[in-house]
């Protein structure tokens, strides 16, 4: 009895575990299939990021796309018809290889792997967490190392390190190692200019410094997302009926008349890194939820965590370097100064500036991976916030959502921001645009040896 967490992730992760040992500990137990393996890792890389101290969206976009990078690594070489990264990312180009004239099994090297990055990556979690990944890397080595000879185990279990290894090392020179030990800079000189982010009052974050201003500085993936042109920003104006002045009165008009339904929508997607497992999390869920309902194999599961992940990544290093280019307000400045003085949005600012749209560039780059992998049609229901309590304070109940496409998903992530009152509708169009491009980028690298297919 394999049990999945895609549904449901949280504190009932540990329980679920119990299970799986306990299950695995009887004669009925049915060996997990390559695919729930996956599942099973990506779902504990979905816990440990929910679960580990001092996280960011800016950080966690990264851990997924390292995690994603070494589950494809770890198994690639057993499919002649996959290509390796090695050589095709930026500044990737010592990872491991195999000996060809000897057998390896592949879910254990991906097991072994798994737990070696999720450890590198996420150093700074707890003792208690380590031990959940060590049980589950257990778990699985004693179901998948019975029927294969000793030193086939071993010399798997010996590979899938490495490559944990060689890609932990590398990414130790991408500018975001270690991230969370500086996320908020407080010697940043703030451009003093019409229309600058200035520090909330009505925060999300305690920290009236911005999040990691020099995100955007660091090494993407893919060298092209290195070269994403630059968007366009409409000129600060505060005369009413300038296109300036529109964007953030459509803000204001929209929080006037808020439907429920949109509440709803707004405190979906919030997704505060202090409760939840951060917006690319959600992206990273819904490739597991993705995964889980396709009849794919093992390369082809790893395949789709891997572009996911990466394409978040990127995503959200050109985000952040276009947020401190451009270094834009919020709707919670401009409107309470020209339009209504006693105006606040129904969500609280983040720290950082405003454009482009974080949540809505993420969620079109993992939204366009995935129809590229899957189609555009796929009806799937998102509970990743299932069972939390009720917000008081907004009167808004968590509801779970059902979408009959990725990109419908993304759009509601774009909107919820316009609905939060912390985003206009610039930064969430741009965002999406600018996801699409990055996530082409992604999946348009050589996966597939062309003469292969």
């Amino acid at each position: 009895m394999t049990i999945f967490f895609t549904n449901k992730i949280g504190k009932s992760l540990l329980i679920l575990l119990l299970l799986i040992v306990t299950a695995c500990s009887t004669k009925e137990e049915q060996k997990m299939s390559d695919k729930e393996v996956v599942l099973e890792w990506a779902n504990m890389t979905l816990f440990i990021t929910r679960y580990t101290p001092s996280n960011s969206p800016t950080f966690a976009s990264r851990a997924f796309g390292y995690t994603g990078l070494t589950m494809y690594e770890s198994v690639v070489p057993g499919f002649t018809d996959y290509n390796t990264m090695n050589g095709q990312l930026l500044g990737l180009e010592k990872l491991p290889t195999i000996d060809d004239t000897k057998e390896y099994d592949w879910v254990l090297a991906l097991n072994a792997g798994q737990s070696e990055i999720l450890k590198n990556i996420y150093v700074q979690t707890s003792e208690e967490n380590i031990q959940k990944i060590d049980s589950l890397e257990q778990v699985i080595y004693n179901q998948f190392q019975k029927e294969v000879e000793k030193e086939t185990v071993q010399r798997s279990v010996d590979f899938g390190k490495a490559v944990a290894n060689a890609i932990f090392e590398w990414s130790k020179t991408d500018g975001g190692h270690r991230g969370y030990l500086f996320n908020f800079d407080k010697t940043m000189v703030h451009p003093d200019r019409p229309g600058a982010w200035k520090p909330p009052l009505f925060a999300q974050s305690f920290s009236h410094h911005p999040l990691h201003p020099h995100w955007g500085e660091n090494r993407t993936f893919a060298s092209k997302n290195k070269e994403v042109e630059d968007p366009k920003m409409i000129p600060f104006d505060t005369t009413p009926g300038s296109p300036y002045y529109e964007q953030f009165e459509n803000v204001y008009l929209k929080d006037l008349e808020l439907t429920q339904l949109e509440k709803e929508a707004a405190i979906w997607w919030g997704d505060d890194p202090d409760v939840s497992f951060t917006p690319p999390g959600h992206s990273y869920y819904f490739a597991a939820l993705a995964v889980e309902g396709h009849d794919i194999s093992l390369i082809e599961s790893a395949q789709v965590f891997a572009q996911v992940g990466m394409a978040v990544a990127d995503a959200f290093i050109n985000c952040w370097k276009w947020k401190y280019q451009f270094f834009t307000e919020r709707p919670n400045t401009f409107v309470p100064k020209y339009i209504d003085e006693e105006w606040e949005s129904f969500w609280p600012d983040p720290p950082f500036p405003s454009f482009p749209s974080g949540h809505a560039i993420q969620a079109a780059a993992a939204a366009t991976v995935l129809e590229h992998n899957f189609g555009k049609e796929f009806t799937f229901t998102d509970r990743a916030h299932e069972g939390r309590e009720r917000d008081e304070l907004k009167e808004t109940d968590f509801v779970i959502r059902t979408f009959h496409s990725f990109w419908e998903a993304a759009q509601e992530t774009a909107d919820s921001r316009f609905y939060g009152g912390i985003h206009t509708q610039l930064d969430n169009e741009v965002g999406l645009e600018k996801g699409k491009v990055i996530a082409k980028n992604i999946y348009n690298l050589e996966w597939r040896n062309p003469h292969e297919q």
